[in-house]
């Protein structure tokens, strides 16, 4: 009878933290994830000069300029086809990750970061706006792809006690893309005018460094296992994966998880939605994917400069205030990283979606009584910080991270490609409706975000369970109704019964139980 010998929960992370996991956390999110914090802000910087080089092309071409609201047209072209690249890219990734693999996936989509880096890059060589505005789109397809296969990849190959850490890795990284796009674009740095595409165009870089050593590590064990059936390659990841356990405790975990599925085929998204027995987990995925977006930080990322503006600070600081919140999402997401496997997931969703709506409300307090009282300023600075903070801490990343936990191995592509989607339209709908929104609510808009982030986080409270420290299965089974009828009605013989213990996990199969006839009445 094998036994497990993972060193418990309870220890320090570090304990299992191999360099192999965490260097494969680092490489995916530093050239995958981190471009996506990077990409939602590299524009912001070199907008006049982009505007400019769109207005000079078609004068050149046609002999007549743009007018203002052509040439705003193009820019908003510009910034949101990003969101529709990444949208298509959510909805091509049950696909891939099945076709390549996790690992495999990762390292054959870099190829859209070069094709969008040159084409960006040697757009005002060329004299081509449409480079640029299709290399955005290539850019959008790359990020809508890693942000659902990189938190698979880091949650599959992860110890279930380091699970949360790992996959909270990848928000880090897409605060510090955000944060190195505004550094990158100060005016001493690349933010002349002579230099927007290369600023446009850095991205190459990180992604280089990737594809050079991620090839080097092996595929996710569970996908080579339960998709692959390849058992040779299997123990192979997890003796590079872990340092001192026994690997055949959870390969048995994983033919468990294997046995339970009706097929290993993976699942459409039409079959997930129609499966009765995964309804809630589907349910979760989706509010907590659109609460992500319709949580109002990306209104707030993008007014954070006419925020500190009628706070009073002077316009040339602006830009490096606006910097140092990129600070404080790095910090806010390392707290995040390096606590969720002592508090958990909930804790973090429900404290920071609850952080958010608090902020919110305090937004539009402050800005109804800035007139009166000119402390309030101030007092809007802060709240701006704290949702920035309180995003970071849990609902940037533990999404993700709960999509992976929440569905076996035939389920998982299909519920990232359904989590996906609907973070991709949710981003697009903020950005489109959110003018509007502050043209006819004014201060009184984020009342909305206040409320959506305040049923968020009662609905994780409510109906999410906690999944630190548990297998799959342990989690899958937390949801099933089978267990739920057992665990009302009890074992009416359990004297009479004995549960052997199935690979450390408690599983209970027709072998696995037997009487014992010490007690039995004769």
């Amino acid at each position: 009878m094998a036994e497990e010998v993972l060193i418990p929960s309870s220890g320090k992370i570090t304990s299992q933290l191999t360099g192999s996991l965490l260097a494969v956390a680092f490489l995916t999110s530093f050239g995958s994830s981190m471009l996506y914090g990077y990409n939602l802000a590299v524009v912001n910087s070199p907008a006049v000069y982009i505007k400019d080089f769109y207005n000079k092309t078609v004068l050149s071409r046609n002999g007549t300029g743009l007018s203002g609201e052509t040439l705003t047209l193009m820019y908003s072209l510009t910034v949101s086809v990003f969101a529709i690249g990444g949208l298509l890219g959510s909805l091509i990734v049950g696909m891939l990750v099945t076709r390549f693999g996790r690992k495999g996936t990762v390292v054959n989509t870099t190829v859209l970061v070069f094709i969008a880096g040159s084409l960006m890059g040697f757009s005002r060589i060329c004299g081509s706006p449409e480079m640029v505005i299709f290399g955005r789109f290539i850019t959008g397809i790359h990020s809508g792809i890693s942000l659902s296969v990189v938190p698979m990849y880091l949650g599959e190959i992860a110890p279930k006690n380091l699970r949360g850490f790992l996959g909270l890795v990848p928000s880090i990284f897409i605060g510090t893309g955000v944060f190195a796009a505004q550094i990158l674009g100060l005016h001493e740095l690349l933010g002349k005018e002579e230099h927007w595409p290369l600023f446009l165009s850095v991205v190459v870089v990180p992604t280089f460094i990737q594809l050079m050593l991620l090839p080097w590590f092996p595929e996710s064990p569970r996908y080579l296992l339960i998709e692959k059936h390849n058992v040779h390659a299997t123990i192979t990841a997890l003796k590079w994966y872990r340092a001192k356990c026994n690997i055949q405790a959870e390969i048995e975990e994983m033919q468990e998880e294997q046995r339970s599925l009706s097929s290993v085929e993976t699942l459409s998204v039409w079959k997930l939605l129609l499966d009765d027995t995964v309804r809630r987990q589907v349910l979760s995925v989706v509010v907590i994917n659109i609460g992500m977006q319709l949580s109002g930080i990306d209104a707030i990322w993008f007014y954070t400069n006419d925020i500190f503006k009628n706070a009073g600070i002077p316009e040339p600081e602006i830009q490096y205030t606006t910097a140092g919140t990129g600070i404080i999402e790095i910090i806010a997401g390392l707290i995040g990283c390096f606590t969720i496997e002592k508090l958990g997931r909930r804790p973090l969703m429900v404290g920071g979606f609850a952080m958010m709506g608090i902020c919110s409300a305090g937004i539009t307090l402050s800005l109804i009584l800035q007139a009166h009282l000119s402390f309030m300023r101030y007092i809007s600075v802060c709240c701006v910080v704290g949702i920035i903070a309180g995003f970071c801490i849990g609902p940037a990343g533990v999404p993700f991270l709960i999509t992976a936990e929440l569905f076996k191995q035939s389920h998982r592509p299909a519920a990232y490609i359904v989590g996906g989607s609907l973070n991709w339209l949710s981003n697009f709908t903020v950005g489109f409706v959110f003018p509007f929104l502050q043209m006819s609510a004014g201060s009184y808009c984020y009342l909305v975000f206040a409320t959506i982030c305040l049923f968020v986080a009662i609905y994780v409270y409510i109906v999410i369970p906690e999944t630190k420290n548990k297998t799959f299965m342990e989690i899958s089974r937390m949801f099933s109704k089978n267990e739920a009828v057992l665990e009302t009605q009890g074992l009416i013989h359990v004297d009479q019964l004995k549960l052997k213990k199935m690979n450390g996990y408690g599983g209970v199969e027709h072998a696995s139980l037997e009487f014992d006839s010490s007690s039995s009445v004769p």
